[in-house]
């Protein structure tokens, strides 16, 4: 559909390496362990973890157009049946 996808993590460039080759990936996977990103893209929020508060990431899809305008963003993704959300979504365009 012309698309590219680019995931962004906190995760290291080394991390991101094993990842791809054990999932067999073909699509690039940037590190952001600053938060950088995160932060521009307010993905970062207050989470429960074993009943303690931590900060964490709002797991989430953003697809932009041609000329780099957000046009969807999906929030609070789940794996589950979301590629099919963003297909649909891509075909909307």
């Amino acid at each position: 559909m012309g698309a590219e996808i680019v995931g962004i993590s906190r995760d290291s460039i080394k991390s991101h390496h094993k990842f791809i080759e054990n999932q067999a990936l073909d699509f690039l996977l940037l590190s952001d362990p600053e938060q950088v990103a995160h932060q521009s893209f307010g993905v970062m929020k207050a989470k429960k973890m074993y009943g303690k508060e931590v900060v964490g990431v709002d797991r989430s899809t953003f697809v932009f157009d041609e000329a780099g305008k957000l046009i969807h963003a999906f929030r609070g993704v789940k794996a589950a049946g979301h590629a099919e959300k963003v297909l649909e979504a891509l075909k909307e365009q």
